[in-house]
């Protein structure tokens, strides 16, 4: 019997420094001292988001190194920690840009192409010290975990600006009550009243349409009630896309659609968007990325955040598209001083992407400099809390910021019992100064969705928030009546704001119906796209849409299921003008599509799920021959996918072109499961090598050091030396492993830079060993390392052979096995980079390993 295993450790260092991250980052921080009246950090009521980012330290100058990194790794101690390069993107071309599109591809190139050139060097030493590495490219930063003797050496280093431990950033919420009531379409909550927005509505016809909402955040209930509607991700027919349109660099939720395991981006994401009177701008688009494990927000994930919020990717991070970067993106979180998060701000500012940021919530309504980094910084957009009586919160934190100086918060928003969406279909009221900034975010897409030619232009907007917002009078920390450090520019006013804004817009609305019948069609995607603009708004149920549009020419396009495309070119529209355009679509014809899925080595694949993408078509299970028919498919071009069932082990999913106009029969074979480094894996052909020369390997949790007789790469970086242990591992990182659990791949948690043959607590006895073998001539040899009748520690007679085996002309490496009792049960099998962020897993504890069996894994380019 397989006995039950505790988690994989963390190494006592990684959970030291994790605990002191935590405390200095979720409690209260320090304020500087304050006596009486200071105008230090005070602004007019203009202030300016963009220019050039100074250079983190000149090139002669030391690294700076984070005094709680040399803390961590004191007395041969580990911790993971950034190191920050000195260069970085010149984002002045993106500034320049026209549209928001434009800003967003610029910068993400510029700063794609830096952080290549920029960290090449550095990632060659750490591949030459065996240390596993994670890249960023917006920040211009590799995560690294090492001791006291890597970071002197990476400080030395004149590529280095600072190393930077890795914080953890709480999740700002201070009190919270459940209230199960369902929003009605007719009550604006006391928030979205006091700011006015409710007025915009009325006054404007205006409520965020066209527009494109983000958090980072804890994630979100995609499918609550209030909020599924106006979900990016919503194809309108009742079915989902979710690449591109959310991302979990957490890894914590279950499948690949959004997830919220704490509640607090469900709520923030509510007070923005959310239907029923709950969310400011009810009309916009979300999307959004986890950038928090649960409570806190690591820097690891929020970083991988910023990066997606620039340039959406599909759900495995690859094919990025900066064009479908949103317009607005909320942060609400925030804690501790010494982040470089900042280069994110500075990024999606030059991108044309609007940051609200939480001020924080360790304000005890007398104390200065309470606020929190990012919000307290000066690039960041940073928001305070005010109850319904008007009065500032007494946990809102204050300004000055005592990192730069600057007036902070910049302006102040509702943010005490704040009742919002909340998982389970339910409501909630919170407090907290990440209840204020979505009110912000949200007020934000009213005014871009009611004058567009404010999107993507930064300054502009932070100075009409500015100049509409109400003054009110608090000095003690700094500043004058109409700004100051308690309430910033004052009360959020987004009707006076939009009042003040320029409109030049014309408005088009129109209704788009069934040509047969007249019926109203919703849900149809309606998208205007111009020489400097490109907006795109879906249908209501009755029908209708509405856009603004800057004055120009527009080419229209429409597009919905179980419809032929409609199209309008050149659409002429001038300041002011509102106009109206209807269309009638065609109906199309439907038709069967069958097929067969065969797996990847071209066998029938049954239980595989078939699905038409993007479309109400409900998926089937294919049979025992692998056959499928979906018997009503609408003609139109689309894309086929085929899903293996669990355990999908070498079977990738397909994804192919489907065109109907007619019935039709489609064989589709599944491609070769990879990573996203592009390895793959594919069962093989089996060729035992009996091992010749024996390894000083025994017992329980030991390992060697062997010489490799030639090099052998893993995810692109090439080893000379491997340490192989009893557990079935070979890896490439460290000399020893310790006793760590097999787990599923891949995992932060170390071991990292690995091949797991057979990963299970086993034991070397008597009647067992490890040897190596060496087969071939030069340039075409193979090394063997064989595991011969290796023990299960739980005391059992089965015993398992199995070696994994590395080809010098190809590079790939072949897992085989010779005998695997309970057909591999309780192991893990696959590799995994070497800092634990990607890895190819044929199996985790599953019963899917066959004596005489061999997979050979086919490595990519990194």
């Amino acid at each position: 019997m397989h006995l039950p295993r505790s988690p994989r450790r963390r190494s006592a260092a990684w959970a030291a420094a994790a605990i002191t991250a935590a405390a200095v980052l979720t409690g209260p921080a320090p304020a500087f001292a304050q006596s009486g009246a200071t105008t230090q950090g005070a602004t007019a009521k203009s202030t300016t988001a963009q220019g050039s980012t100074a250079q983190r330290t000149t090139a002669k100058s030391p690294a700076e190194v984070d005094p709680s990194v040399l803390d961590a790794v004191a007395k041969g101690k580990e911790s993971t920690f950034f190191v920050v390069l000195k260069k970085q993107a010149d984002l002045t071309a993106a500034r320049s840009e026209k549209s928001h599109a434009a800003k967003a591809r610029s910068a993400f190139a510029a700063l794609r192409a830096e952080a290549a050139d920029s960290q090449r060097p550095l990632r060659s030493f750490l591949d030459r010290a065996k240390v596993g590495y994670r890249s960023f490219w917006i920040a211009d930063a590799v995560q690294v975990t090492g001791g006291e003797r890597l970071v002197e050496d990476l400080a030395k280093r004149p590529d280095v600006a600072s190393i930077v431990e890795e914080h953890h950033y709480a999740l700002d919420a201070t009190e919270s009550r459940v209230s199960g009531a369902a929003a009605t379409s007719d009550t604006a909550e006391w928030g979205v009243k006091d700011i006015k927005a409710d007025q915009v509505w009325d006054q404007y016809d205006d409520r965020g349409e066209g527009v494109v909402i983000a958090n980072v955040d804890s994630g979100v209930q995609y499918d609550h009630p209030a909020l599924k509607a106006n979900y990016r991700g919503n194809n309108g027919d009742g079915s989902f896309t979710h690449d591109y349109n959310w991302y979990d660099p957490t890894g914590q939720c279950p499948t690949s659609a959004p997830c919220d395991n704490n509640g607090h981006g469900t709520h923030t994401m509510g007070t923005m968007v959310g239907a029923g009177g709950v969310g400011v701008a009810p009309g916009a688009k979300w999307i959004a990325a986890k950038g928090c494990e649960s409570s806190s927000c690591s820097d690891s994930s929020l970083l991988a955040a910023g990066q997606w919020i620039l340039a959406p990717t599909d759900h495995n991070g690859q094919n990025p598209r900066p064009d479908l970067a949103p317009d607005i993106v909320n942060n609400s979180w925030g804690g501790g001083d010494t982040t470089f998060y900042q280069d994110i701000v500075e990024a999606w500012n030059a991108a044309g992407i609007f940051e609200a940021f939480a001020s924080g919530n360790d304000g005890d309504g007398v104390t200065c400099s309470t606020g929190h980094a990012p919000g307290s910084q000066a690039p960041a957009y940073g928001v305070g809390a005010y109850d319904v009586d008007g009065k500032i919160a007494d946990f809102s934190g204050f300004g000055p910021s005592r990192l730069d100086g600057s007036m902070k918060p910049n302006i102040s928003a509702p943010g005490v019992n704040v009742r919002s969406t909340w998982p389970g279909n339910t409501y909630r009221s919170i407090s907290g100064t990440s209840m204020a900034t979505p009110h912000v975010a949200g007020s934000v897409a009213l005014l871009w969705s009611s004058a567009p030619s404010l999107i993507g232009n930064i300054d502009a907007t932070r100075k009409l928030l500015n100049e509409g917002a109400t003054d009110v009078d608090d000095t003690h920390c700094g500043g004058t009546a109409g700004a100051n450090n308690v309430w910033g520019e004052g009360k959020l006013d987004i009707l006076a704001s939009v009042d003040k804004a320029p409109h030049t817009a014309a408005t088009v609305t129109g209704k788009v119906t069934d040509k047969a019948t007249g019926a109203a069609l919703a849900g149809i995607a309606v998208k205007a796209s111009g020489a400097t603009s490109t907006r795109t708004v879906t249908t209501a149920a009755d029908g209708s849409y509405r856009l603004t549009l800057p004055a120009g020419t527009y080419d229209f396009t429409l597009g919905g299921y179980g419809y032929a495309d409609g199209a309008r070119s050149a659409v002429t529209v001038t300041t002011g003008e509102q106009a109206t355009e209807d269309f009638a679509l065609n109906p199309v014809a439907s038709h069967a599509v069958s097929g067969t899925v065969l797996d990847v080595t071209g066998a029938p694949l049954p239980k595989a799920t078939v699905r038409v993408a993007g479309t109400p078509v409900a998926p089937v299970t294919t049979d025992a021959a692998g056959h499928f028919t979906l018997p009503k498919v609408a003609e139109g071009a689309y894309t086929l996918t085929a899903t293996p069932a669990a355990p999908v082990l070498c079977n990738g999913t397909y994804s192919g072109e489907l065109a109907v106009n007619g019935d039709e029969t489609v064989t589709a074979r599944v491609p070769a499961r990879s990573d996203s480094a592009g390895n793959s894996c594919t069962p093989a052909a089996y060729s035992w090598i009996p091992g010749s020369t024996k390894v000083a390997l025994s017992g329980e949790e030991d390992a060697k050091t062997l010489a490799l007789p030639f090099p052998v790469k893993l995810y692109g970086v090439p080893y000379t030396s491997a340490s192989v242990t009893t557990n079935g591992l070979i890896n490439f990182l460290e000399p020893r492993v310790g006793d760590y659990a097999n787990e599923a791949l891949p995992s932060a948690l170390k071991p990292n830079g690995i091949v797991a043959a057979f990963w299970d607590d086993l034991v070397l006895d008597r009647k067992s060993s490890v040897q190596t073998a060496t087969t071939g001539s030069a340039g075409s040899r193979k090394f063997a390392v064989v595991w011969n009748n290796a023990a299960f520690a739980d005391g059992s007679a089965a015993r398992a052979t199995f070696e994994a085996v590395f080809d010098e002309a190809t590079g790939g490496i072949t897992l085989q096995y010779l005998s695997v009792p309970g057909k591999g049960a309780s192991a893990t099998v696959g590799i995994e980079n070497q800092a634990g962020t990607d890895a190819l897993q044929y199996s985790f504890d599953e019963p899917v390993l066959t004596a005489g069996s061999a997979i050979r894994i086919a490595q990519g380019a990194k």
